[in-house]
């Protein structure tokens, strides 16, 4: 059974940095990508980036490239999430979820397991 434990959330200032980290568990993921999505109040969930368990290729949503980075450590099954330069409108909850390599990076449907998620809040 795939579990996905994300931690790192919380309350900081605008322009500060935070890194969100998400425990996977539960298969191997040779031929799987991790993906960070994030939710806002009363908006859809929206992709954030994802990255290939594989051979780390990466792929990120526009609001978020050159401040944020994907990165995953094979050997501790772990994917991180460096966010730097937050911004107010960066605050959500940000959720960690894996899926088949083969389907689109960018979509929700291509991820069939998700953890709790962990809120991250960004004051101005």
């Amino acid at each position: 059974q795939v579990q996905l434990v994300e931690s790192g959330g919380g309350l900081v200032q605008a322009g500060d940095s935070l890194r969100l980290a998400c425990v996977a568990s539960g298969r191997t993921f040779d031929t799987y990508r991790m993906g960070w999505f994030r939710q806002a109040p009363g908006k859809e969930r929206e992709f954030v980036a994802s990255v290939r368990w594989s051979d780390g290729t990466t792929t990120y949503a526009d609001s978020v490239k050159g401040r944020f980075t994907i990165s995953r450590e094979n050997a501790k099954n772990t994917v991180y999430l460096q966010m730097n330069s937050l911004k107010p409108e960066d605050t959500a909850v940000y959720y960690c979820a894996t899926g088949r390599l083969w389907r689109p990076a960018l979509a929700r449907a291509s991820y069939d397991f998700w953890g709790q998620g962990t809120q991250v809040t960004v004051s101005s």
